[in-house]
């Protein structure tokens, strides 16, 4: 109720308002009934976290097969370093080539696109 009594100056009584206010509430809440209600909704809490792991599981999927992909095309690239030439399987047999002797020069002309010493 009010504190302060009849000092507003309304000139009506102080529980007045409080009163008819409280009786068309209950008014009102006497009109509705059970069947006014709109039915429950069904729990929404297991579908939300299905979603949740369904796109955890495709972000995680998704990651790896990123990564696998650098891998691949890192490995791809070939040696760090070029391998060495073919040898054969077996070991050279036969004569021994000439050891070459020295050059002696020729009395031809050089060709004018031959370099010059």
């Amino acid at each position: 109720m009010n504190e302060r009594g009849n000092e507003s100056g309304t000139g009506t009584a102080p529980g007045g308002v409080e009163e008819r206010l409280r009786a068309a509430l209950a008014a009102r809440a006497d009109c509705v009934g059970p069947a006014d209600l709109r039915p429950p909704r069904a729990p929404a809490g297991a579908v939300r976290s299905r979603r949740v792991a369904l796109r955890r599981v495709a972000v995680g999927v998704l990651a790896l097969a990123a990564v696998a992909a650098l891998v691949f095309l890192a490995v791809r690239g070939g040696p760090a370093h070029p391998a060495e030439p073919a040898r054969s399987p077996r070991p050279a047999t036969g004569t021994p080539s000439p050891v070459p002797s020295a050059v002696t020069p020729s009395s031809a002309e050089p060709s004018p696109s031959a370099r010059w010493p």
